[in-house]
């Protein structure tokens, strides 16, 4: 008995110690199996959830393998020697793989055989909808000799990351009115706001904005996040508005606790919700673009542009950065106004780049136009050199990186130039700020964008002072361009001619492809048409474009020339020489060019409190027309008449005599039906199909009332 006792305990101290070794492998697995389930965004950038490496078998297939939503893969550091012979990325609902399975196409959407990868980051998405919650594996597989040459298994019970929903906000007793539906986290870096209300009536200085932080409950050490169109200012009145916002630079939606509709000057929070921690959502497709200031202060202005300035001695250096296109303009400057941000009156900078050279030219604004000349004189937008005074910036650097164009200057602090304002050390200064395009003579047209608040800036700081954050971009989501108008009606003989707003990127710029001022012809209450004349017909246009001479802002001659531009007084000698006028302008002796169609303004504006940045948001323009106010003065319009000929090109364009880029096309035909024939070209391809299907559908009918 003592033997078999002996032998007993014996077998029991082995059967103990292997369940030992068995279970510390079950802990071993488990830990594998969670570290597989969860990327910790410590463990450096999130690319989603983590599936595991590939198990690698032949042909140096290696790499990891992350979910990035329900139907995507994302796999890092893959490598393949491209040797195999009928290679594909494979995957199916068997138990392991084999020839039960489908091809996964490629990153480019391609199911061609597999070429060699080394250590290359790409995505892969499931064919036909399938999600990855549908499969078992992923695979790299040869069909040709049914021979697996790396997999990866998905584990049971994955969740791949999913958008999040985190609450709504509401209203806190004794601030302003603050609500919102669904609080939706996209991915890593975007959340939506569904139908938020600000009422904007903050007390103090209003200073409130989307506002983000760490701790247990939002407070003043937070970070400033851009508003839906990148802005950091304080935040506008918003309606029951979906918006979607992104965190700025390098922040993710784990780096932080809470976010908040925040007055930081009053330091009260006035709705928030609370950020869960490690949420389950897709990694951002946002491209992060870090971006070294060389100066010891910097100011972010807006998501795509910041301020770096120093002093040194009488001179101030001044770094301009933004990630902009290439016929993008930057400008800065000090404000027209002591008390507030002013374009009028203001001392500004232009800076871009011009192919492979940079420019930081130095411009004066005496009117919120183009630069024009009135009664002799520059006025509006205008380069010091050209009004007399002189371009007091020295440029120092400049270059262009990964579509960020960095521009470095220096002026001095007091300038000799007596039309340049000094810059101030003893107390901050109200300064403006713009990016727009560049017109055909790099001259600076309307802004796109710019900030509708007051902007300070201390240029004297004891301690330097930094607020800037990497620049990010994401694929662009154009919008549609607003329909395109046709006046093409042989009974129409007369056009009233009338002044609006352009529109935004959707309006003059999206139908036209030009860069705009800010105002645009209105032919019979359509925003620049494109008119159908025929020759040997007389026309009328009625012209309400303004008829004062004194006025940069609001003269606006009608002319009609065979030149796309207009803007025919603005122009060079040389230049005007190149250009046949047609109709609205005369000739004086000495051979100068007089308009001819100057009638009383009659102009639409945005009602007051409606932000024009806002007008890419009307998703047609007879929606954004009828929010327009219309004022016109007494008196009646001028008459432009014209008579088509055979001597007339078939395309001509009206235009502004002073300012360029406010009309657009006329079609001169010599018939309607010539002209019929062009117009429905635009529209061929849509008809040609429509008859094809009218005809098809026709024989099938035929065919079975033969049966």
């Amino acid at each position: 008995m003592e033997e078999m006792r002996f032998c007993y305990g014996s077998a029991s101290v082995r059967w103990r110690g292997t369940m030992r070794i068995l279970a510390s492998v079950l802990l071993v697995v488990a830990a594998v199996l969670d570290n597989a389930a969860t990327q910790k965004p410590e463990d450096g950038p999130y690319r989603g959830k983590y599936i595991g490496k590939f198990n690698s078998y032949h042909h140096q297939a290696s790499g990891d393998v992350y979910a990035v939503d329900e139907y995507t893969f994302l796999l890092t550091g893959f490598n393949y020697d491209g040797n195999g012979i009928d290679t594909f990325f494979w995957s199916g609902a068997s138990n392991r793989p084999g020839p039960q399975g489908f091809i996964v196409p490629d990153e480019y959407g391609k199911t061609n055989i597999l070429e060699r990868y080394f250590n290359k980051d790409f995505t892969l998405r499931l064919p036909d909808n399938k999600k990855i919650t549908e499969v078992k594996w992923l695979a790299v597989y040869d069909l040709n000799s049914q021979n697996n040459f790396a997999d990866v298994y998905i584990p049971e019970d994955f969740e791949p990351p999913v958008p999040q929903k985190a609450g709504s906000l509401t209203a806190i007793a004794g601030g302003p009115i603050v609500s919102s539906d669904t609080i939706d986290i996209l991915d890593s870096k975007t959340i939506r706001i569904t139908d938020f209300s600000y009422d904007g009536k903050a007390g103090g200085q209003g200073a409130v904005h989307f506002w983000v932080g760490v701790g247990p409950s939002p407070s003043s050490k937070g970070s400033k996040v851009p508003d839906e169109m990148g802005y950091l200012d304080p935040i506008r009145a918003y309606d029951r508005e979906t918006i979607t916002l992104e965190l700025p630079g390098d922040m993710t939606i784990f780096d932080i606790d809470w976010f908040s509709v925040y007055d930081v000057e009053a330091r009260r929070d006035y709705g928030s919700i609370l950020i869960s921690d490690d949420l389950n959502v897709p990694p951002s497709l946002v491209r992060v673009t870090p971006h070294t200031e060389s100066l010891p202060n910097c100011r972010q202005l807006h998501k795509d542009y910041r301020v770096s300035w120093e002093v040194f001695g009488p001179q101030i250096t001044i770094q301009l950065a933004g990630n902009v296109q290439q016929d993008v303009y930057m400008s800065f400057g000090l404000s027209g106004s002591d008390s507030r941000s002013q374009m009028l009156g203001a001392d500004v900078v232009v800076a871009f780049i011009d192919g492979h050279r940079g420019y930081a030219v130095d411009y004066n604004i005496t009117s919120l136009a183009p630069c024009v000349q009135v009664l002799g004189q520059n006025k509006g937008v205008c380069r010091d050199d050209v009004v007399g005074g002189l371009d007091s910036y020295q440029l120092h650097t400049y270059s262009r990186e990964n579509d960020i164009n960095t521009i470095t200057f220096r002026r001095t602090l007091i300038s000799s130039d007596s039309g340049d304002k000094e810059f101030l050390l003893d107390r901050p200064m109200y300064v403006i700020w713009a990016m727009g395009r560049l017109d055909s003579n790099n001259e600076p047209t309307y802004h796109d964008v710019y900030p509708k608040r007051n902007v300070q800036v201390h240029f004297n700081t004891s301690e330097p002072v930094n607020d800037c954050f990497s620049f990010t971009s994401r694929e662009a989501n154009l919008k549609d361009v607003w329909e395109r108008q046709q006046i093409f009606d042989r009974s129409v003989r007369a056009f009233t001619a009338t002044l609006g707003p352009a529109g935004g990127k959707r309006g003059y710029q999206g139908i036209t492809g030009h860069v705009s001022n800010g105002l645009a012809w209105y032919i019979n209450g359509f925003l620049v048409p494109e008119l159908w004349l025929r020759r040997g017909l007389t026309y009328s246009f009625l012209v309400r474009g303004g008829n004062n001479p004194h006025s940069p802002e609001f003269y606006h001659p009608l002319v009609i020339t065979d030149e796309p531009h207009g803007g025919y007084d603005r122009l060079s000698d040389a230049r005007q020489s190149e250009i046949r006028v047609l109709a609205g302008v005369e000739f004086t002796r000495r051979g100068r060019p007089k308009p001819i169609a100057a009638g009383p303004l009659c102009l639409a504006r945005h009602p007051e409190g409606q932000d024009r940045r806002l007008d890419d948001n009307f998703a047609t323009f007879k929606k954004f027309n009828r929010t327009l106010k219309w004022t016109c003065d007494s008196g009646d319009p001028a008459v432009l008449e014209i008579t088509p000929n055979t001597s007339w090109p078939d395309v001509v364009y009206y235009n502004s005599f002073t300012h360029a880029n406010m009309g657009w096309k006329i079609h001169i035909v010599d018939s309607y039906s010539q002209s019929a024939r062009s117009h429905a070209s635009a529209y061929s391809s849509f008809n040609h199909s429509i008859r094809l299907l009218l005809i098809t559908s026709s024989f099938v009918v035929w065919t079975w009332a033969l049966k």
